[in-house]
C-alpha cells in the first residue's frame, strides 16, 4: 500500500502536525496517567479504527518501554483476559466507546463513565479524554491517507517503508 499524500510535506499539515506533536509531548511529559495505560488506550482505539500504522507503533512503543507483549496481545479481548487492572479496564472501555461514538446515543455510557470516575481523578480523566480524542484524530488521518503499517522503529520514532517484494 502506498500513502495517498505526503501529508507532512504540505504547508498546512506541517503546522497541524507541529501542534499534534506538541500534544504528544504533553502526554509524555505531564500526563497524570501511567504511560502503560496511555499506550493501552492508543492501541485499543487504533485496533477499532483499523489504523495499522498506529497499531504497529503503539504495540512497539509499549514493548520498547518494557510492557509484556503477551499482555498487549490480549488488548483486543481485554474483557476476557485477567491481565488488566480494573483501572486499565475502565480506560480501555473509554477508548472503545470514544472510537465508536456513533454506536451509542450517549457516546460514552454511564457505566463506563462511572468506572472511569471510580479509578481516576479529574486531572487523569482530562488526560484520558484528551488522549482518546488525539488517537482518534491520528487514526483518521492515517486511515484516510492509507499510511502503510509496519516497519516503525520505536528507538528512532520513525518508519522505514518497504514492501514484501523489495527490501
Amino acid at each position: 500500500m502506498e500513502p495517498r499524500l505526503a501529508f507532512t510535506e504540505t504547508e498546512f499539515a506541517k503546522q497541524y502536525y507541529k501542534n499534534m506533536l506538541a500534544n504528544e509531548k504533553l502526554f509524555h511529559t505531564a500526563s497524570p496517567v501511567p504511560f502503560t495505560t496511555m499506550e493501552l488506550v492508543k492501541l485499543r482505539a487504533s485496533q477499532i479504527n483499523g489504523c495499522g500504522y498506529c497499531v504497529d507503533m503503539h504495540y512497539k512503543d509499549a514493548v520498547h518501554a518494557g510492557e509484556d507483549p503477551e499482555r498487549l496481545n490480549l488488548v483486543t479481548v481485554w474483557r476476557e483476559a485477567p491481565a488488566f487492572t480494573e483501572a486499565e479496564r475502565a480506560a480501555l472501555a473509554l477508548a472503545e466507546e470514544s472510537a465508536r461514538i456513533a454506536d451509542n446515543p450517549d457516546a460514552v455510557s454511564d457505566e463506563t463513565w462511572e468506572a472511569v470516575r471510580k479509578h481516576y481523578d479529574d486531572e487523569q480523566i482530562a488526560a484520558l479524554v484528551a488522549m482518546c480524542a488525539q488517537i482518534n484524530a491520528w487514526n483518521r488521518i492515517n486511515v484516510i491517507l492509507r499510511t502503510p503499517a509496519g516497519f516503525y522503529d520505536p528507538a528512532t520514532k520513525t518508519a522505514r517503508y518497504r514492501t514484501a517484494d523489495k527490501e
